[in-house]
């Protein structure tokens, strides 16, 4: 089963899929034999700030859930956001649920594939103040260029109307 979350840039997405891993494993401990899970981090899977949400994610979202419905380890390079480069690898091990996570997550190339797809509704501008909270001013042009391209993205993807599940990420 592969679920995705998707919304804008601090609306929330990792907080919910952490809570989602937490109440899985939380429950596997106590049933014997139980399926694993795995959540992935679409901040893992950019190719920098300028091509965040192209070509590239969508090759490995489609490449991830091919390995994930054929029961195969998915082996890519994580992004390193401190020396803006391709990083260590990141080893996908193939688990019963898949949680992907993050902006891009839900788009249209994977949705067939999807079992519930997820949007947290919130202000973008209330997004951009949480991740500047959380990562610092630094990366400020950064992130209001990249609010921007999240926005075109949403627009093409139709993300939003395309989740069955939407959250208030107000709290």
């Amino acid at each position: 089963m592969i679920i995705t979350i998707d919304g804008v840039a601090g609306s929330g997405k990792t907080t919910l899929a952490q809570f989602f891993y937490t109440q899985f494993t939380g429950q596997q401990s106590q049933q014997a034999g139980t399926s694993a899970i795995n959540v992935v981090h679409m901040d893992d899977l950019y190719d920098g700030w300028n091509d965040a949400l192209g070509d590239k994610l969508t090759s490995k979202l489609q490449e991830i859930v091919a390995a994930h419905k054929s029961h195969r380890e998915y082996r890519t390079q994580a992004y390193d956001w401190v020396n803006n480069c391709l990083g260590a690898e990141l080893v996908i091990a193939p688990t019963d649920v898949l949680i992907l996570e993050g902006v891009g997550s839900g788009q249209r190339s994977i949705r067939d594939e999807v079992a519930s797809k997820i949007w947290i509704d919130v202000e973008p501008i209330v997004g951009l103040r949480r991740v500047l909270a959380r990562d610092g001013a630094g990366i400020e042009a950064e992130m209001i260029a990249f609010s921007e391209l999240q926005h075109v993205h949403f627009l093409k993807e139709g993300t939003r109307d395309a989740a069955e599940f939407h959250v208030n990420g107000h709290y």
